[in-house]
């Protein structure tokens, strides 16, 4: 499958890599306005869409949020396929432009909620689906990290659009709808006390699920802790690996931790100990497996686990939640 990757920041030169490592995929360019981006890049390079003049597949879209919409259309109007970085737009008005023009076309519009891929994901996935712990009541997620200080050295960074609401936490979200569904309540307190930009940078939210599920997440970019995804899975090479659980699910039957998948069972009330035991899983590259579910949608071997339209919920609840730190209307 010939992919061109579009943008060649810290995600983008990600894709490229593992487009490069994988037999079943040709890099045939890399897409920048960047003329060192594009000096550097394998291969071909292009500094827009519409100047790529080499046979295409599809493309991965991993520029700025604010161009996903522009993009994700000029590829759609090319008839490409598309993987879009998460958050799928900035807006829901983009995100919805960008679900007319891709079903318009008839293109694949994955979009990049990679999580959803990794190995263990798909194993909690599972495990709560057939009712080993049985209706899931309480959740609780922690992601803490301390973004060092050059990180806002990139000026919009210090705005709004940096805070890890959009950035981050974006990931939490769809991974807790991805396990109990459609969101139906919000709400939350946020905070800017450290850094003092204007900008989220901590806080708490309180989650009610259509399912009856009831769930916390808190959040910062100014603490270092071992709680985190990233942090708990190793899945990314750019932060520190701990091993240590950063979700907490409990049902009427039992309960688990992840990443470690530790299931505490075997206690039908209060006068009993809960026993732990490990679920094991197979190991896995959530990008990869991503660039692989990709191709096999293309093909028609497979139904898209986060399409475009899907993704436009998670951005819905991401901005809501937003709203509510923000102490703007909901």
């Amino acid at each position: 499958m010939r992919i061109v990757v579009a943008g060649g920041g810290l995600i983008g030169t990600r894709h490229i890599a593992h487009v490069l490592d994988h037999r079943g995929f040709d890099l045939v360019g890399v897409i920048d306005p960047d003329p060192k981006v594009r000096a550097a890049a394998p291969g071909a390079s292009f500094d827009c869409i519409e100047a790529v003049d080499v046979p295409v597949d599809g493309i991965i879209i991993a520029t700025p949020t604010d161009l996903h919409a522009t993009n994700a259309e000029t590829a759609a109007e090319r008839g490409w396929h598309m993987v879009i970085e998460k958050p799928v737009a900035s807006t829901l008005e983009q995100a919805h432009s960008i679900v007319s023009a891709v079903e318009r076309a008839g293109v694949v519009a994955l979009v990049g909620h990679h999580r959803r891929y990794h190995p263990k994901v798909r194993a909690l996935k599972e495990l709560l689906d057939t009712g080993q712990i049985g209706a899931t009541v309480l959740a609780s997620m922690i992601w803490a990290v301390r973004k060092p200080d050059e990180y806002f050295d990139v000026p919009w960074r210090a705005g709004r659009a940096g805070s890890p609401i959009m950035i981050n936490l974006v990931h939490e979200l769809d991974l807790l709808r991805y396990l109990f569904g459609d969101l139906i309540h919000v709400s939350g307190f946020g905070s800017s006390a450290l850094r003092g930009q204007g900008r989220i940078e901590s806080g708490g939210v309180t989650l009610g699920f259509a399912n009856g599920t009831v769930a916390t997440l808190a959040f910062a970019d100014t603490s270092p802790s071992p709680w985190g995804f990233e942090a708990g899975t190793g899945e990314n090479p750019n932060i520190g690996t701990t091993n240590q659980d950063m979700l907490w699910i409990t049902g009427t039957k039992g309960a688990i931790s992840f990443p470690s998948l530790t299931l505490w069972g075997e206690a039908k009330d209060w006068s009993q100990a809960a026993q732990p035991s490990k679920i094991s899983c197979a190991e896995g590259v959530p990008l990869v497996a991503q660039l692989e579910h990709f191709a096999d949608v293309v093909a028609g071997r497979a139904a898209p686990l986060i399409d475009a339209r899907d993704a436009t919920k998670t951005l819905a609840a991401t901005l809501q939640i937003e709203a509510a730190l923000m102490g703007e209307p909901v």
